[in-house]
């Protein structure tokens, strides 16, 4: 199993593809799908905040991305189901769009063609592996698996350390998070959240996290 697609091509989606090449791997990704038109999406790969430029040539189509002269084909499916994964050969798929969390919404992807799924966040019940911790859990028959959260794989490492030599009966976590695009960078109204609604750059905002239910 060679070849690769990747749905949403954000902050996890980009990083996919760049450490894929860094570390020269055999994968080999075939297909993204984003809303995102490719003209963007190649500038957004290119021209990275927070960890520099594309070591990499970028170009791009109408309808591809071309990476290291590469051609990798861009979908802009909004139903996963539609995505035609199986024209391109593309057999695991990276779920990094945040929206197909849970075994039933990411069968869609085995539906349009895929035969395994790599879900890049938080997904309920269904097997979570942080790698190092449980990766030995993992099986050949496994198709959709869940690789948790950050703060999970920052926390699992250490939790499992204190439990193996300790035991660990209960506990309690705290995380300090690096703003999200989900935030404002200015003061406005969030809803309910009064603490939300101000400015992430500049405020301490208190919130929940999904780690511990992961745990």
């Amino acid at each position: 199993m060679s070849k690769l697609g990747i749905n949403g091509f954000g902050r996890i989606g980009r990083l996919v593809l760049r450490r894929l090449l860094e570390v020269n791997s055999p994968l080999e990704v075939v297909a993204i799908n984003d809303l995102t038109s490719p003209k963007v999406l190649a500038y957004l790969l290119k021209h990275d905040s927070n960890y520099g430029p594309f070591p990499w040539s970028v170009d791009f189509t109408e309808d591809a991305l071309i990476v290291d002269g590469k051609k990798i084909t861009v979908y802009a499916e909004k139903e996963a189901q539609h995505i035609p994964w199986k024209a391109v050969g593309a057999e695991l798929i990276v779920e990094c769009t945040g929206f197909y969390t849970s075994a039933e919404k990411a069968q869609a992807h085995l539906t349009a063609g895929a035969k395994k799924v790599l879900i890049s966040a938080p997904a309920g019940d269904m097997k979570t592996i942080v790698y190092n911790v449980n990766d030995d859990t993992l099986e050949a028959n496994d198709t959709i698996i869940s690789v948790a959260s950050c703060t999970t794989n920052c926390l699992a490492p250490m939790a499992k350390v204190l439990n193996d030599a300790f035991g660990i009966k209960v506990g309690t976590m705290t995380t300090i998070h690096a703003y999200t695009g989900t935030q404002s960078l200015v003061d406005g109204p969030r809803g309910k959240d009064l603490r939300a609604s101000r400015a992430a750059a500049e405020n301490i905002i208190p919130h929940t996290t999904g780690a511990a239910k992961a745990m």
